[in-house]
């Protein structure tokens, strides 16, 4: 294992050994606190851009599952068709591995996937730095290869025209309610959900007009970085909104895009929220609810027009974890539903969608 160096942009260093891909790489440095999922967080296009923090300390230990396919064309164990994010840094990088789905190591995934990762970091401290500060720009650099600086900016780059699809895709062709899944980095769970409903998928780019096609409801998927770099897709929804009251359902990246439609400002996080145990409390209820978040930005509420009104609340910050309006049926969350991996406790957001579509 080489020697490396992570550097914050406030001048903060961190030693210790490269186990994936031997690569200067830079981004945005964040910190996820779920236990386990390291598989579905490599693979969630959320993080695209992003050197994510894994702050629980023994990593790699139930290793990778095969990247099979399904029938449908969704990937069995994935979120998507590759990794996304720009490097994972661990405190104890397991090199044994068991799982009775494991096929490789964490380390042999990474290679394989030309991403970084960092083992031997003191992830504690790593993490007590950004939730001082906020979220930092960071660099991985190789002991050996002073000289091998990589560059990269997050802020003004529009991640989710990368990740999206660039062609139309359909899933579960010919059966039941036709739903417009906005492609901004989607989760393959997303899909599998509404596809286990029954319905048909019809996934299109970020920025594509679908208020000219036959469709039964609007579905708003997650992605990655600042959603005030989507303004097409906002225009769009905008659209759609003025002409139908068809029903809309959004999911993180999703709920801000059409609280932008409704009017809303959006804000950046000190530090966002990337767990599986987010607290959520249902407005007008005492119903809370454990959610699997991965987000850096959130809606100003007080800038939802008069016709909407939060559904979703965080009860650790306060902030925005969902809306909907007053009279359609217009509703989404910041957290994820779909969860995987996490809690599912929140799944019935896709059935309240589904059940919308059929009124």
């Amino acid at each position: 294992m080489r020697n490396v160096t992570l550097v914050l942009e406030d001048g903060t260093k961190f030693h210790g050994k490269s186990f994936g891909y031997d690569c200067p790489v830079a981004g945005e440095v964040v910190f996820n606190t779920a236990m386990m999922g390291y598989p579905e967080s490599l693979t969630d296009p959320s993080y695209a851009g992003q050197l994510m923090v894994l702050t629980y300390p023994l990593v790699g230990n139930y290793g990778v599952p095969p990247f099979t396919v399904e029938p449908d064309g969704i990937a069995s164990f994935m979120e998507s068709d590759k990794i996304y994010a720009s490097a994972i840094i661990v405190a104890d990088y397991s090199e044994q591995y068991s799982h009775w789905n494991a096929v490789e190591s964490l380390a042999d995934w990474l290679k394989r996937e030309k991403v970084p990762g960092i083992t031997g970091i003191d992830t504690r401290e790593l993490t007590k730095v950004l939730r001082e500060h906020g979220v930092m720009m960071g660099k991985i650099l190789f002991d050996d290869e002073p000289d091998n600086i990589p560059t990269a900016n997050y802020e003004g780059v529009n991640f989710v025209d990368q990740v999206s699809c660039k062609q139309i895709i359909r899933y579960n062709e010919g059966s039941g309610k036709k739903v417009v899944l906005v492609d901004c980095g989607v989760k393959n769970n997303i899909i599998r959900c509404l596809v286990n409903r029954g319905v048909e998928v019809i996934r299109v780019p970020w920025n594509y007009d679908y208020t000219g096609i036959d469709f039964d409801g609007l579905f708003l998927a997650n992605g990655p970085g600042d959603p005030d770099m989507c303004e097409d897709a906002v225009n769009i929804i905008r659209k759609q909104m003025s002409i139908s009251t068809k029903p809309i359902c959004g999911i993180c990246m999703g709920n801000q895009l059409l609280a932008k439609a409704g009017g809303a400002k959006i804000y950046k996080l000190k530090y966002g929220h990337r767990s599986h145990n987010q607290p959520v409390r249902l407005v007008g209820t005492e119903h809370c609810y454990v959610t699997s978040q991965n987000h850096g930005y959130a809606v100003d509420a007080s800038t939802l027009d008069k016709e909407w009104e939060e559904l979703f609340v965080n009860m650790n910050d306060g902030s925005n974890e969902g809306i909907r309006h007053k009279t359609n049926p217009w509703f989404s969350s910041q957290f994820h539903p779909e969860a995987c991996s996490g809690p599912v406790d929140t799944e019935f957001m896709f059935d309240r969608f589904v059940d919308a579509l059929v009124k």
